[in-house]
């Protein structure tokens, strides 16, 4: 033991959290998985209590970022990630196409609770599709080489892709009706 000083003050945590909490000990596979839900959870934190109109709001011009256009892009990576490149499912990618690859944030038409709620039946979908993989060096192939990748990569990747994205939630709350928090 140290003589370090705790802090007495910590970030604020988010007015009502109901994030599952994060493992101290587990295995890779638990440890991964963990981590990749909680940044689920803490998206779905972000944007929880707005209307539909303000999740639909770009609130930091000149980006094209929005609650809802994140839901989409998350869906969409779900997707990519978990049933197209590990699971080689024969499924549409979801707001893109070659010809008008920025869907997900360009065009923010239909209700933000129906992007929700196809977002959780990816997150769901790909949640089965790890726990059925055998082990985390099982791989899919990567379409844009046609090189194997791993499980573990996959969810290392989708960890930084959430992280980086709840930061933009982040800001896009605060900006939107001044919520901050953990």
């Amino acid at each position: 033991m140290t003589d370090t000083t705790i802090p007495a003050h910590f970030a604020p945590r988010w007015p009502g959290a109901a994030r599952p909490g994060l493992p101290s000990v587990g295995t890779e596979r638990e440890t991964l998985g963990a981590y990749l839900d909680w940044h689920r959870a803490t998206f779905e934190q972000k944007c929880s209590g707005l209307p539909a109109e303000r999740l639909s709001e770009r609130a930091l011009p000149p980006s094209t970022l929005s609650l809802h256009g994140l839901v989409r892009h998350l869906a969409g990576a779900e997707r990519w990630w978990f049933r197209i490149q590990f699971a080689d499912e024969d499924v549409p990618m979801l707001h893109y196409s070659d010809d008008d690859p920025g869907q997900d944030f360009d065009r923010l038409d239909g209700d933000p609770a129906e992007a929700f709620a196809v977002w959780r039946a990816e997150c769901e979908r790909s949640r089965r599709i790890t726990e059925a993989a055998p082990t985390l060096d099982a791989t899919g192939i990567r379409r844009s080489t046609g090189e194997p990748i791993s499980l573990r990569t996959i969810l290392v990747h989708l960890i930084a892709e959430y992280a980086r994205h709840n930061g933009h939630a982040d800001l896009l709350r605060e900006r939107l009706d001044g919520s901050v928090g953990v």
